[in-house]
């Protein structure tokens, strides 16, 4: 499923106001039948997390590692980071060998130690000099964006945050990162036009960190004026392992599958 603007004028006469958000991967941990881990690209060149199907969702998308310059990580458990050994692997001895294309990460205080201990782990010596080259930071400086890093409700030990990124337009979107429901997430997305929110669980799972089924249908009737897009997912998509239903969900709700497209306009509505 694809929700893009038809019109080819549109993109001609603002091409600078338009925002392409890419769903490249909507599973949770345990990989859902049909998905990818969830993986969120935008405008082809900025990442949320790099999680162990990383670069499989780059290949479907027809996406260069090379071409992505800003990772944002929300935080640091395996599904969420565990692909970056490989995607920085691939751009040193395929798509980047010159070394001439930057990368920034943004985190958290663990996210360089962390993922540098993992490419350690997995490459050991092949990957030093490319840690040392990125420009880690805590908020990159993204030309028509300011970003906010958030703290929310997760397992406090891998540092859990959400992403709001406010557009120079004048409106805000927002990826949840892995998150049960908390204000200041919640406070958050009110503000926001376009929101990508985790559901990590069924309803009978007894956890507070992981949105549920209730907690979506909650949080729409709180900010009905935003489109929430859930990403996450334990639901399967091709064949039935846990469940192939879907719950019920209110019209700003829509229920991610991998190789979703958004393109959003200069007020951050989806055309």
């Amino acid at each position: 499923m694809n929700v893009r603007c038809d019109d080819v004028l549109l993109w001609m006469r603002l091409p600078w106001t338009m925002v392409e958000v890419d769903l490249l991967g909507s599973g949770n941990a345990f990989l859902p039948s049909g998905r990818f881990h969830s993986f969120l690209m935008i405008d082809k060149h900025i990442i949320i997390d790099c999680p162990p199907t990383a670069l499989a969702s780059l290949r479907k998308a027809k996406i260069s590692p090379a071409d992505i310059d800003t990772i944002l990580i929300t935080h640091v458990h395996g599904d969420h980071v565990f692909g970056f050994p490989f995607f920085l692997l691939e751009r040193k001895y395929i798509s980047d060998r010159e070394g001439t294309k930057p990368l920034t990460v943004a985190g958290s205080k663990i996210v360089k130690d962390r993922l540098s201990e993992l490419c350690k782990l997995a490459y050991p010596g092949s990957l030093d000099e490319m840690l040392q080259e990125i420009n880690w930071v805590d908020v990159p400086d993204l030309e028509g964006w300011s970003m906010e890093r958030f703290e929310v409700f997760h397992e406090p030990s891998v540092e859990p945050h959400g992403w709001m990124l406010n557009n120079d337009e004048g409106w805000s979107m927002l990826h949840s990162g892995d998150s049960g429901p908390c204000d200041e997430l919640w406070n958050r997305i009110q503000k926001c036009s376009f929101a990508v929110v985790e559901m990590g669980v069924p309803e009978y799972v007894e956890t507070d960190e992981h949105h549920k089924p209730s907690d979506i249908n909650k949080l729409a009737e709180l900010c009905p004026d935003t489109i929430l897009i859930l990403t996450h997912t334990y639901i399967d998509s091709d064949y039935p392992i846990l469940t192939t239903d879907v719950p019920e969900f209110p019209k700003n709700v829509i229920h991610g599958e991998d190789g979703m497209s958004f393109v959003l306009d200069k007020s951050g509505q989806i055309c």
